[in-house]
């Protein structure tokens, strides 16, 4: 008897190996995992598996819009993240960032440069993934979408300060250029 009539979740009997439960199927085999046995592939012709539970018909779902513009936003996500690492200035390397209080008599906290440093590309990293969210978002207007990019730009010029830890230039904050409208 071919088993052409079960399902993934189906359970069952094998002669030796003794209950168990689909996980997977494709054209020639069942795989089943057997508590004792752990995951076995069987061949659909094999005679001695006996179905002695149903289980689940599994259908094909419909076709969700949104399910695909989600998935569409997290591939333009994964395009719009570093294709190559974002290099740190040699000059720096090793480094450590320090910040001293007015007051001589407190204690300065120092960071090593590179910690640092990374947080500066997560903040930029964060950024561009809220840009993509804002301009994804389907209830926000175009006007609101400006605005929010606007208040976003200010916070790259904001950071522009940074600027000298980045070694290619091509990874630099760029905020809003002179010429453009506030």
């Amino acid at each position: 008897m071919e088993l052409y009539d079960i399902s993934i979740g189906a359970r069952v009997n094998h002669p030796t190996m003794g209950v168990g439960v689909v996980y997977e199927m494709d054209a020639r085999t069942v795989h089943v995992f057997f508590k004792e046995h752990g995951e076995q592939p069987i061949s659909r012709s094999f005679e001695g598996l006996v179905t002695i539970a149903p289980g689940m018909e599994v259908g094909q779902e419909p076709l969700d819009m949104e399910h695909v513009k989600d998935g569409l936003r997290e591939i333009l996500e994964e395009m719009r993240m570093p294709e190559r690492p974002v290099e740190m200035a040699r000059r720096y390397e090793g480094g450590t960032f320090e910040i001293k209080p007015k007051d001589g008599t407190l204690k300065s906290k120092e960071v090593p440069i590179e910690d640092f440093f990374h947080k500066i590309v997560m903040i930029r990293d964060r950024f561009r993934v809220l840009e993509q969210k804002i301009n994804a978002h389907p209830k926000l207007s175009e006007e609101d979408k400006v605005e929010l990019q606007q208040y976003i730009t200010r916070c790259y010029g904001s950071l522009t300060t940074f600027n000298v830890l980045f070694e290619d230039k091509e990874d630099h904050f760029v905020g809003q250029r002179g010429d453009a409208p506030l």
